[in-house]
């Protein structure tokens, strides 16, 4: 090994890599510079979009106030929906007539400019929940041009606005107490339904989370199926009236049936219990006493404990819970109708699945000699019953049973 000393780089002064410097952030500039176009061409959306397309500003980084300038017509000030200090023009959103054909062209104008820089769509995501979320800080005039857009928004396909963005932020307590959500929403679906049907509106709610929670909109105060009803039925949205009277119908059938299904499958479930907690959920409910017929029979059937492919074992279980559940059943078929609504029931229970098809016939046996099902009941189904399904296969495996019915007749 060599003792000689290593040289060095004594004296030498060695250069580091230079950083990058960021701009300083002047969102006043960037605002000043976009009110500018629209001044330059008095409010042509064709002229602006143009103008913008070619310049040099930094989208990138001030995308949200672009869009307040679109909406407010210069940047706001921190925390409020207000104009900051600086240019502002009278071409946007706002300052537009609340009607369809005022602000329909500052859609199309959007649209235009996310086509060429689709990633200002997160920007514009931002800005509408913001504004969104601060309904009362605007006049009432001002939320109805923002309801109005937002329905164009929507039915113009506009990108960068899923529904999450439009109706959770309305859910905030003090906006809906004020029924200024109510207000809104109104004149949302009002535009919206303008140039598309009920579905395309429902599909909107239901990839919103809302379809199943549109009387949220309402004040706590008003939160009624007789206050949503009579709202909307004023402001002609009928369509949506029996929508949601037949979806609160449906919420109710799965609510008694869920019920039922975990009161049947305790270990010591007290029968007479489970009667009168039906009774008072149906009457609670105000259903139709051949929806509770139907309601109650699939909710038996779904606290059955099938066995796989075992037939026996499935006819065995399903007469079972007959035996054990006939004095509700015997309870909500008051009437010839409603002892044929349940053979109906049976019938598409079996035909619908695989492993029932041949226990109808002994299902209508026990339920016969429990006194669910009277005589007359059975030969009006036998002979004029009007569900095909499956009917002739029915049909003949109950021929043995109705036999030996007329014969007992017949010897009476």
């Amino acid at each position: 090994m060599s003792s000689k000393e290593k040289p060095t780089l004594g004296g030498t002064r060695i250069k580091t890599r230079k950083r990058n410097i960021a701009a300083p952030l002047d969102p006043a500039a960037f605002s000043d510079a976009v009110v500018q176009i629209y001044l330059d061409n008095a409010g042509d959306l064709e002229l602006v979009a143009k103008s913008i397309e070619s310049s040099d500003l930094n989208f990138t980084r001030y995308g949200d106030i672009f869009f307040e300038v679109i909406f407010i017509g210069g940047r706001t000030q921190p925390g409020t929906v207000k104009s900051d200090e600086g240019e502002r023009h009278t071409y946007s959103v706002i300052d537009c007539e609340p009607k369809r054909e005022a602000i329909l062209p500052s859609v199309v104008y959007i649209q235009k400019i996310l086509r060429r820089k689709p990633f200002l769509i997160k920007n514009l995501e931002n800005v509408t929940r913001r504004f969104l979320q601060s309904l009362e800080l605007f006049e009432e005039n001002e939320r109805k041009k923002l309801a109005i857009f937002t329905a164009l928004a929507f039915s113009q396909k506009l990108s960068g606005l899923p529904p999450e963005t439009v109706f959770q932020p309305l859910l905030k307590d003090n906006l809906v107490a004020k029924g200024i959500v109510l207000s809104f929403v109104t004149d949302f679906f009002k535009e919206y339904l303008v140039e598309n049907s009920l579905e395309d509106l429902i599909s909107i709610l239901r990839r919103g989370k809302m379809e199943d929670n549109l009387m949220d909109f309402l004040p706590p105060v008003r939160r009624t199926a007789e206050s949503f009803a009579e709202h909307f039925t004023n402001e002609g949205l009928t369509d949506l009236v029996e929508y949601h009277s037949k979806k609160m119908f449906e919420v109710k059938l799965r609510e008694i049936k869920t019920v039922l299904t975990s009161k049947v499958t305790e270990e010591e479930t007290n029968v007479d219990e489970v009667i009168e907690s039906v009774k008072q959920q149906v009457k609670d409910a105000k259903l139709p006493d051949i929806e509770v017929v139907r309601v109650v029979w699939d909710g038996l059937m779904d606290a059955v404990q099938w066995s796989g492919k075992n037939q026996q074992q499935n006819a065995n279980s399903v007469l079972r819970q007959v035996k054990t559940w006939a004095p509700l059943l015997n309870t909500i078929c008051s009437s010839g109708k409603l002892e044929l609504e349940l053979m109906y029931k049976v019938q598409m229970q079996c035909y619908e699945d695989a492993k029932l098809m041949k226990v109808f016939p002994e299902v209508v046996r026990s339920l016969y000699e429990l006194d669910v099902l009277a005589e007359d009941t059975i030969l009006h189904w036998f002979r004029k019953g009007t569900n095909s399904k499956g009917r002739q296969t029915f049909v003949k495996s109950l021929e043995p049973f109705v036999n030996w019915l007329e014969e007992a007749e017949e010897e009476e």
